[in-house]
């Protein structure tokens, strides 16, 4: 390439060549993808206006070359639908630039004059420049002008430079716990807009992966109704956790907002101590009659909404099968049934050697048993041969993990790589397709 780095406040306007010499039209703005860390944005591509004035988007793995005089392809072939911005995508002329912007090692305040893309040893480009333009002062009658790294200037992130509606879209790209962590660095008037605007769904598996008292600060944020309205769309085993860490006034209450046959699981697991097995447990594993068929079994585990931990093991229990059951006959592991006829009966399959955990069992008895079984979900049956639920091996490292470990600052680029991948999708390969 000709340039190694550009700022594109000069890519402005500049010719767009095909590789044969033929000219396609000018370059209107660059786009990138914000990122929920630090790290520096990848560039997606060109908003290139045609002839035609029409504004068009050309990915930046069919861009051959950055010159100061011109911009050329590898290739001829583009798509020539017009330009429609998506949630995840960020101009910089059109969007970044006055943009305001902290130096942090310094705290001066500025606003962004400018953005430097260069080409990364992947053929991808990033965002690794900012220049920022300092306000005049009474020593210094002009503005000045200065260039720092990506990482060295805060207010560039998706959280500081797009609006709740777009960041919310980032988001829905984003596992659970990455959203977690990325809204537990919001400011808290951001952080209070995102919530507003996820669904009662998402929330519940955000508020699942967050830390204890970020959970109790935003609970306390919303009003009971939609609190309540959140904790039923939770695991009752999460709901149960959280509503362990309130006042017992503050979780009755909540309590009694909830629907009868939601908020009664989470009562019956708010009778066990948190660091036993009943305490651990969730209450809705898979659980089937002796004479379901092995197809049956199988199109329980398929369904996305089980975990995959649960998804490891289905119960085998006499009438009525929601917990707590009738008789616990047995389990039988997702691979037996993999190995099965469709028409077969899983009474024909149960393990009923496996040791059952006791409710009462303590953390440290419910820890060797995964170790001893190289298992990663286990039955919780009382005394009576009743099922109570199923404990995971997931629900055991929160509990062994050191108290508060979800406070731990989250920042590392190591830490934060799948959700910064997550949020900067390959949008350029999703437009080629």
């Amino acid at each position: 390439m000709a340039t190694a780095r550009v700022f594109v406040a000069r890519m402005a306007a500049l010719a767009v060549f095909g590789p044969d010499g033929e000219r396609i039209g000018r370059v209107r703005d660059v786009v990138v993808s914000l990122r929920v860390d630090t790290r520096p944005p990848r560039v997606l591509g060109l908003v290139v206006d045609l002839s035609a004035r029409r504004s068009i988007f050309v990915p930046m793995l069919r861009v051959a070359d950055v010159a100061p005089a011109a911009v050329t392809l590898a290739t001829g072939s583009v798509n020539l639908r017009a330009f429609d911005q998506r949630p995840n995508e960020t101009r910089v002329l059109g969007e970044l630039l006055d943009t305001p912007v902290t130096v942090r090692e310094s705290g001066a305040e500025g606003s962004v004059a400018d953005v430097a893309i260069e080409p990364t040893r992947t053929r991808d480009w990033a965002a690794t420049r900012v220049a920022v333009r300092f306000r005049r002062t009474r020593l210094a009658r002009r503005s000045r002008v200065e260039v720092f790294g990506w990482e060295a200037v805060s207010g560039l992130d998706v959280a500081g430079a797009q609006g709740a509606d777009r960041l919310v879209a980032v988001f829905d790209s984003m596992r659970p716990a990455d959203v977690a962590a990325a809204l537990s660095r919001l400011p808290d008037g951001r952080q209070r807009q995102v919530v507003d605007a996820l669904d009662d769904e998402r929330l519940a598996d955000v508020f699942e992966e967050m830390s204890e008292s970020d959970q109790r600060e935003l609970l306390s944020y919303l009003d009971e109704d939609r609190a309540a309205d959140v904790l039923e769309a939770m695991s009752p085993d999460d709901a149960a956790d959280l509503l362990g860490e309130l006042p017992d006034d503050e979780a009755g209450r909540l309590l009694e907002l909830m629907e009868p046959g939601e908020s009664e699981p989470v009562r019956r697991l708010l009778r066990y101590e948190w660091d036993t097995a009943g305490g651990l447990m969730t209450p809705e594993p898979i659980t089937l009659s002796p004479d379901a068929t092995v197809a049956e079994a199988l199109a329980r585990i398929r369904n996305p909404e089980v975990p995959p931990a649960l998804a490891s093991m289905v119960f085998v229990v006499r009438a009525p099968t929601a917990t707590p059951t009738g008789r616990y006959l047995g389990c039988v592991h997702s691979q037996q049934l993999l190995r099965a006829a469709p028409f077969e009966l899983v009474a024909g399959m149960v393990d009923d050697e496996l040791p059952r955990i006791g409710p009462e069992a303590g953390l440290g008895e419910v820890t060797r048993w995964f170790a001893t079984y190289n298992l990663v979900a286990g039955p919780v049956v009382d005394a009576a041969d009743h099922l109570l639920g199923a404990v995971t091996v997931d629900d055991v490292l929160d509990h062994l993990l050191p108290q508060g470990w979800r406070d731990r600052d989250l920042a590392t680029a190591d830490e934060l790589a799948t959700a910064g991948e997550l949020a900067t999708a390959d949008v350029s390969e999703v437009r080629d397709a």
